[in-house]
């Protein structure tokens, strides 16, 4: 099993915000920690370093399923907030669409660097046992006694 301090897997990429009339290069980071097993980070902005991209509470980031980007490399997947597709079987090209209540993007990116970061997650959690990386039970009881933030107030 996989220490849950042990370090993630990160790899810059850069995605091509499809506009109505350009298109934009927006640099990002691909960022993986077995701490969050089932969640791939894409941090965008400058990623010159790649730990600050990480670690700064600055900037845009996505929390996207792992699963879902490996569904997409092969198949339309998601619904709502976060969906993403192949451009058709032969292509090196991967649709990622984000809707946020402030708007949505259409990003195109290679498919083959989302499938190698996955690959390199794959080394660090195989999936399927992401559930033993997380400790469920001190969650729980974190939000069972008054630990966790209740919404309501009370």
């Amino acid at each position: 099993m996989t220490s849950r301090w042990n370090p993630g897997h990160s790899a810059p990429i850069t995605l091509q915000l499809i506009g109505p009339r350009s298109w934009t290069e927006v640099p990002a980071l691909l960022c993986y920690e077995p701490a969050d097993p089932f969640a791939v980070r894409i941090a965008f902005g400058d990623v010159g370093d790649d730990r600050a991209v990480v670690d700064s509470e600055e900037g845009i980031a996505w929390l996207v399923s792992r699963e879902l980007l490996r569904a997409g490399l092969d198949r339309p997947a998601g619904e709502g907030d976060v969906r993403v597709w192949p451009a058709h079987a032969a292509s090196d090209v991967l649709y990622l669409h984000l809707r946020a209540p402030s708007g949505e993007a259409l990003f195109e990116l290679s498919r083959a660097a989302v499938a190698g970061f996955l690959r390199q997650t794959e080394a660090l959690v195989p999936s399927g046992s992401e559930s033993e990386l997380l400790d469920l039970d001190d969650e729980l009881h974190v939000l069972l006694s008054n630990g966790g933030a209740d919404p309501s107030g009370r």
